[in-house]
């Protein structure tokens, strides 16, 4: 369980934020919480092969973080994906020498977290990076 303090570094640190499952539609929870930390001054980097769109939030949107990492160091990984889908990502995250990995609310994995971790990566399951940062990151902008 990821722990306040690692919370405040990851949104201290952390001001590239790639969203993997990034939907273009505003009514989904990925959008929603993409377009709140790119309104307080994060750089979100769409990451979605099926979105059918070029740009999500006036950003290129990218099929994987290796692409979207040739272009933009990227800090955070904020996976909107089933836990299932969650070990390729981690992987991908740990590759393109991500500091941080995400798992939105319900999301969970544990061997991908432990593999995340081992790799040096900061780690947070199950919690929602917009909640979070309300409640911790403010003070941080």
């Amino acid at each position: 369980m990821a722990t306040d303090d690692t919370v405040r570094r990851i949104l201290a640190d952390c001001r590239t934020i790639a969203v993997v499952g990034l939907s273009p539609k505003p009514e989904r929870a990925s959008y929603d919480v993409a377009r709140y930390m790119q309104a307080q001054g994060y750089r979100i980097i769409p990451i979605n092969p099926a979105a059918g769109v070029h740009q999500i939030l006036g950003e290129k949107v990218y099929a994987s973080l290796l692409e979207a990492s040739r272009v933009q160091k990227i800090h955070l990984v904020d996976c909107f994906r089933n836990s299932a889908d969650i070990p390729p990502i981690a992987d991908e995250a740990i590759a393109i020498q991500a500091l941080a990995l995400w798992m939105q609310l319900g999301i969970t994995h544990t061997a991908a977290a432990a593999k995340a971790r081992a790799a040096g990566l900061l780690v947070v399951q199950d919690r929602c990076l917009k909640v979070d940062h309300r409640q911790l990151g403010s003070s941080q902008n």
